[in-house]
């Protein structure tokens, strides 16, 4: 299928071969990261036998089966889910991004937003817990969590309020904290995440999770962390409270539960959970898009290297980084003989101080290279969201050229400005660089392209 929706706009300027190589790359990379076949291979039914994974369960001795499921790479298992077990399914609620297309027959749809919580959040989560509570010995519960989870399946706790939680998160995001330390921070303000709503479901009930791995590393409990054990603690969240600074920008609430925390009031570890019986399975690694995207530029006849699949910093300078990489091809033909492509991924970040504009990490990447690449040669750099969400932006990402300078300063664009306001969007949209893709169905880790056919 094709994800770029916008792809003939972008194929309208600037170094067309150069960009339709990077396009090229990037569709066949979501492709392979859609979690639907992947989920399709995991599980299958044959009468009464149910097999997912490698557990093997006599659905005759057993008893509900239940979903229940939150992210952005949610709906496409779900929707696996169904298709395999058909009516078999009691009941289930799944909690997807506003956008997210397609229908289910089994399941409850619920849509919230994303990357900040809201309250049609929190009433969905509410009706994931209920049915959680309501779960007996025997039963079989899927639970497809993916990356986007940690906005939209929100309850946080009893003593901080939605407003209040909605406003920790918004100064995580823009603090420049990577996701592991953002996670840490929301996991203890919240009575779903960190394993706690796995405590919510029966111990005597058979917890199969079925994820997509969002974060380096593919660590499970900061990619499905409702349903696994996890390792992060109240130490931890103070860490990145004082690293950041953010002590003295929170509520008084959220001080205090953060400060005043005990030991009873900390996440469910793995001793907690060992009485559970839980099965994980990723079904696209973090990886996968970059796996993919190497697969596709060796395919094309393009020499090839993963630059790394744990890129991290600061959004603008690694973008700076490739358009480096870029000059030190055309210059000495390391580390690669051209035609060729780099590929990286990961989750780059960014910092913002001051009122932000209208952007995100991948958009910042692009234009950052796009200021070091002018002229050089035919070369196309491409920072992509892969579940098709690039910040708090409907914009999956960006695509520059060598000639990208120059169209920008012929209608009035100046690029490093919008950077250093945090303004990318409004500068990709005037010059069309900007990536649409809707939601794709997947999450995995970012996905940032260097492509060089050749020098001037």
């Amino acid at each position: 299928m094709a994800y770029i929706r916008n792809r003939e706009e972008l194929l309208s300027h600037g170094d067309v071969e150069a960009r339709r190589v990077a396009l090229d790359i990037v569709e066949h990379a979501l492709d392979k990261a859609n979690p639907y076949s992947a989920a399709k291979s995991h599980i299958s039914l044959s009468g009464n036998i149910l097999t997912a994974g490698d557990v093997r369960i006599d659905l005759s001795k057993r008893g509900k089966i239940y979903v229940l499921g939150a992210g952005k790479a949610s709906f496409p298992i779900v929707k696996a889910l169904e298709e395999v077990l058909g009516d078999r399914i009691a009941d289930g609620v799944l909690i997807c991004k506003y956008g997210q297309e397609g229908q289910l027959q089994r399941v409850r749809l619920r849509f919230a937003n994303h990357p900040v919580p809201d309250e049609a959040g929190f009433r969905a989560t509410q009706e994931a817990v209920e049915l959680a509570r309501k779960t007996q010995a025997g039963d079989v519960v899927f639970c497809a969590i993916t990356g986007g989870s940690s906005a939209l399946m929100t309850m946080p706790v009893e003593s901080v309020s939605l407003e209040e939680k909605k406003l920790v998160n918004r100064l995580l995001l823009r603090s420049g904290a990577n996701i592991f330390e953002i996670n840490s921070v929301r996991k203890h303000l919240s009575q779903v995440k960190g394993g706690r709503l796995a405590s919510m479901i029966h111990p005597h009930a058979c917890i199969i999770n079925f994820t997509v791995s969002d974060v380096i590393g593919d660590d499970l409990d900061y990619i499905t962390c409702p349903t696994v054990p996890d390792t992060s603690t109240f130490a931890d969240a103070h860490s990145v409270m004082t690293k950041y600074d953010l002590w003295n920008q929170v509520p008084e609430s959220v001080r205090k539960h953060l400060q005043a925390a005990a030991a009873k009031d900390e996440s469910p570890k793995a001793k907690d959970l060992a009485d559970h019986d839980i099965h994980s399975y990723i079904l696209v690694p973090g990886t996968g898009a970059v796996e993919a995207a190497y697969q596709k530029a060796q395919e094309m006849g393009l020499s090839t290297m993963v630059l790394s699949t744990m890129l991290q910093g600061e959004s603008r300078e690694v973008g700076g980084t490739y358009a480096d990489i870029a000059r030190e091809i055309l210059a000495t033909g390391r580390p690669l003989k051209v035609p060729c492509a780099i590929i990286g991924g990961g989750e780059t970040t960014v910092r913002i101080t001051g009122q932000p504009g209208d952007g995100g990490p991948n958009q910042e990447f692009t234009v950052g290279a796009a200021l070091l690449i002018d002229g050089i040669g035919k070369v196309a750099v491409l920072g992509l969201d892969s579940d098709g969400t690039d910040g708090p932006t409907d914009l999956a990402g960006g695509i520059c050229d060598e000639l990208s300078v120059k169209r920008a300063a012929s209608v009035g664009v100046d690029l490093f400005a919008s950077l250093e306001t945090h303004n990318v969007s409004p500068a990709l949209r005037k010059l069309g660089d900007s990536v649409f893709t809707g939601a794709t169905g997947t999450n995995v880790n970012d996905l940032k392209i260097l492509v060089v056919l050749s020098g001037h």
